[in-house]
């Protein structure tokens, strides 16, 4: 069974340990994203290099042991990064990659499911991360521009299934996706986690998390503060202000005191903004600040 039992997150720095199912992959809580590792617009290198090796490393000194990538960022410069700051990489740390999509020259964003598109994909970032397996391949969906959009994904699930079979992928998860379309691939193959936009504001999702808590199955919340559009609140500000915090930091507290299988990949190219996500796992939120920003979504709702 999945360890789901935890410290208070107080007395856990990193919000405390959570194991992806049918696995002995052990992280924790609170990982970091690697997106932003790449230039602007998610596409050519960084500015500063050294800097973008300095955080990747800050964050592994730190207890950080789930980064997670894809080798459409940049196209290849995360990934590359990645290994020229951390490999050979620690026994206990989890990469987590992404297949679904690819960077042409015009820096759009355009899907890429065919088989071939996928096998590509497993052998890019197997190349670039310098490995001979994939920990964890999410399928990402492109969607809708607001959301995930409901059709088959049976096929692309198929194909990932047969590059694990084949020992290039360990396990494989989601997302962007569906309550249907997890149950989908779930009769294909096992889940192991699933990574949806989901935060403070935007709940779409609060059934399917409870769901996968049933299953020990992790839910990976990306956007934890709007992303693109930053989260606008009020009462984030005022909370974050009465506890001595950031916006940032109580917006991802909340999303680990929503549910024991909710796990945080906060990126930033900064270390000083690192520091500061990972001392998210350290505050503490009382059931009524709890209920104060539950009624954020309730907000967000009636503004649109």
């Amino acid at each position: 069974m999945p360890n789901t039992m935890r410290k208070p997150v107080a007395e856990a720095p990193l919000g405390g340990q959570f194991t992806f199912p049918a696995t002995s992959l052990m992280v924790q809580r609170i990982g970091y994203g690697a997106m932003q590792l790449a230039g602007p617009g998610v596409w050519g290198p960084p500015k500063e290099p050294d800097g973008a090796i300095a955080v990747l490393r800050e964050a592994v000194a730190a207890g950080v042991n789930h980064i997670d990538t894809a080798d459409f960022y940049g196209p290849h410069i995360t990934n590359q990064i990645i290994r020229k700051a951390l490999h050979p990489y620690p026994p206990e740390l989890v990469i987590v990659t992404k297949l679904g999509a690819k960077r042409p020259p015009d820096r759009s964003w355009q899907p890429a499911i065919s088989p071939q598109d996928l096998t590509d994909g497993v052998h890019d970032n197997l190349r670039h991360l310098g490995l001979d397996a994939l920990d964890i391949v999410n399928y990402r969906t492109m969607g809708a521009i607001h959301g995930p959009a409901e059709a088959s994904i049976a096929e692309e699930v198929a194909v990932l299934a047969d590059l694990r079979r084949k020992g290039l992928i360990r396990h494989i998860g989601l997302s962007n996706v569906t309550a249907a379309q997890v149950a989908e691939a779930q009769a294909i193959t096992d889940i192991v986690c699933v990574q949806n936009n989901y935060n403070l504001a935007l709940r779409h999702d609060d059934n399917l998390i409870d769901d996968l808590a049933r299953q020990g199955i992790p839910y990976v919340p990306f956007f934890p503060l709007g992303g693109f559009t930053p989260l606008q609140s009020t009462t984030l500000s005022e909370v974050a202000g009465r506890l001595g915090a950031t916006p940032m930091q109580v917006a991802l507290a909340w999303l680990l005191h929503r549910s024991p299988n909710i796990l945080l990949i906060p990126g930033t190219s900064s270390v000083a903004h690192l520091r500061e996500n990972l001392a998210a796992g350290q505050l503490t939120l009382s059931p009524q600040t709890v209920a104060e920003l539950d009624g954020i979504a309730a907000a967000a709702a009636v503004g649109h």
